[in-house]
């Protein structure tokens, strides 16, 4: 008993020594991804020294700091669609506008260190929507063409694919091959398109957040440069600027221009000179 005794107040003298853990916050997950309309999850929990009762605030960084849940309640445009359990809040439906970083804050007046904070960031993915497709409607052999397909909207960026009469146009993988698929911009290129070519053409958008969409299949004709058309117009034009010139000679040699110009002045009349009469003299 005389040895416990001794031992006891060294006992209670390190439990009065040792450190006490001041208010604590961490997240499961730092970065959340959640799918357009779904519930997104931003976790928070807390550990604290004394405080049994601390202050939960959520916040939203943008251009500046607005509040997220303050004083118990949630607030615009939050209101009505977020939960809170222990500190972890749940966001409903979410849409582009919600996504961000999101900080969570605990306070604890009563604790050695009286406030504690983490970040979640919330990233609000987007399925493909119907893509916007430029295709030509013609073109002539020989001539560069391009087709573009673009989906503004889905997050992540979608890729594209084309398709020629409903099967897929596979990426060329030979040096010399006739056209060039840029899947990251959706360009569709012909280095010189030839009457093979014709035919109708889709573009397909993807990025593995909802069902691929695929624009309107429209038809594109590949026609041979019309030689007779062509020199058909180059003779009209020849015998236009003859026409012109040897017109213009036969006038000029009728004096026509000539003529003109010396009616300009044939019914010019000097104005009359008036007789200077000296009046009055003076003396200076």
């Amino acid at each position: 008993m005389e040895g416990t005794s001794l031992y006891l107040p060294i006992v209670i003298l390190l439990m009065q020594c040792s450190p006490s853990v001041p208010v604590s916050v961490s997240t499961d997950r730092h970065k959340v991804e959640a799918q357009e309309f779904s519930d997104a999850v931003l976790s928070c929990t807390f550990r604290t020294e004394k405080d049994q009762n601390p202050r939960i605030e959520w916040k939203k960084k943008g251009r500046g700091v607005s509040l997220v849940y303050y004083d118990g309640h949630f607030k615009a445009p939050f209101e009505g669609r977020a939960s809170i359990e222990g500190a972890t809040v749940t966001l409903q439906r979410v849409t582009q506008e919600d996504a961000g970083e999101y900080r969570c804050e605990i306070s604890a007046p009563n604790d050695s260190v009286q406030l504690g904070e983490t970040n979640v960031t919330l990233k609000v993915l987007v399925p493909p929507h119907t893509p916007s497709c430029e295709i030509p409607s013609g073109a002539v052999t020989g001539s560069v063409v391009q087709l573009r397909c673009r989906d503004q909207q889905s997050i992540p960026p979608a890729t594209y694919s084309w398709f020629k009469d409903s099967m897929p146009l596979s990426p060329p993988w030979r040096a010399n091959a006739t056209f060039v698929i840029n899947s990251h911009t959706g360009v569709l290129e012909f280095k010189a398109v030839a009457k093979e070519d014709t035919g109708r053409y889709s573009c397909l958008a993807s990025n593995g957040v909802g069902p691929p969409k695929m624009c309107e299949a429209k038809h594109m004709k590949i026609e041979d440069v019309n030689i007779l058309a062509v020199v058909a117009a180059v003779v009209v034009v020849f015998l236009v600027v003859v026409a012109c010139s040897c017109g213009g000679l036969f006038l000029h040699r009728n004096g026509f221009f000539s003529r003109h110009r010396g009616r300009s002045n044939v019914n010019y009349i000097p104005p009359p000179q008036e007789d200077f009469k000296h009046t009055q003299s003076f003396m200076l």
